[in-house]
């Protein structure tokens, strides 16, 4: 019997480990980047690599688009949960033909945690001013909707139906809740960040026009919320938010009214 879990995986062959989770990798990213079905380049360098130990419930997969790439294309940081089914503990798209934010690491080469333990401000208020989100070195690729669809069809190829991700930010929750996750944990967090950000409330009466993470249009942008909440305005971090989605179903969940991105 095929494994169902990554603890089963990870105790497979290499090769066998290595052709399951490949399946995450979409098409539509093997297309744009022209990629080999194999994953290796012309001069037999592996663009695709894995931290999945034997006795390990977890699996992190980086897959690049050039071996000396500085970014991979694909990230993903998948463990099990303590009843063997699927979680996301993170997932990462990056368009490397778009500008690089050092949001990720100080001037001083210290890792920030994509900004979660320390902010690097002028790399953030760059990528803001981009169009960027807290957490994001470079654009994405605009394949999200063709990356769930792959990822749902790794899950049943485990014979699994459900699946978990924490959204790290106020707005990759509210991009989960558009492709029909609904909320295991965080759903008041997130009505509640509705309710403050509503005319009168106190995230509105918070926003300042002489700090560039909180101004006021804000208010009505998922986007510029969540540089506001990244900034601190909730007062505590954006935490302990966890979602999970069946396949192939939509949980028809919306927290947030009349915004723009």
């Amino acid at each position: 019997m095929s494994p169902s879990t990554i603890t089963g995986i990870n105790q497979l062959p290499v090769d066998e480990k290595r052709e399951i989770y490949a399946r995450m990798i979409p098409k539509a990213l093997i297309d744009r980047f022209q990629l080999p079905s194999d994953f290796y380049d012309e001069q037999g360098n592996d663009l695709l690599s894995f931290k999945f130990a034997s006795q390990s419930p977890s699996v992190e997969m980086i897959l690049r688009h050039q071996v000396e790439f500085p970014d991979p294309v694909q990230y993903g940081h998948l463990t099990d949960t303590m009843n063997g089914q699927i979680y996301i503990l993170l997932y990462v798209l990056n368009d490397p033909d778009s500008p690089r934010y050092d949001i990720d690491r100080m001037p001083d080469g210290r890792n920030t945690i994509f900004g979660t333990k320390l902010r690097h401000i002028e790399a953030e208020l760059a990528a803001m001013r981009d169009g960027l989100t807290p957490g994001q070195i470079r654009h994405g690729l605009g394949i999200l909707h063709e990356a769930i669809l792959c990822f749902e069809d790794f899950v049943t190829s485990l014979h699994q139906e459900i699946y978990f991700v924490d959204p790290l930010y106020y707005h990759n929750a509210v991009i989960f809740e558009k492709f029909g996750f609904a909320y295991q944990v965080g759903r008041k967090l997130m009505e509640r960040i509705e309710m403050g950000f509503s005319p009168g409330g106190d995230l509105y009466k918070q926003l300042d026009p002489s700090n560039p993470f909180r101004k006021p249009e804000g208010a009505n942008s998922i986007r510029l919320r969540s540089w506001a909440i990244h900034d601190g305005i909730l007062g505590e971090p954006f935490s302990e938010v966890t979602m999970y989605k069946y396949v192939g179903k939509q949980a028809g969940i919306k927290t947030c009214f009349n915004c723009t991105w």
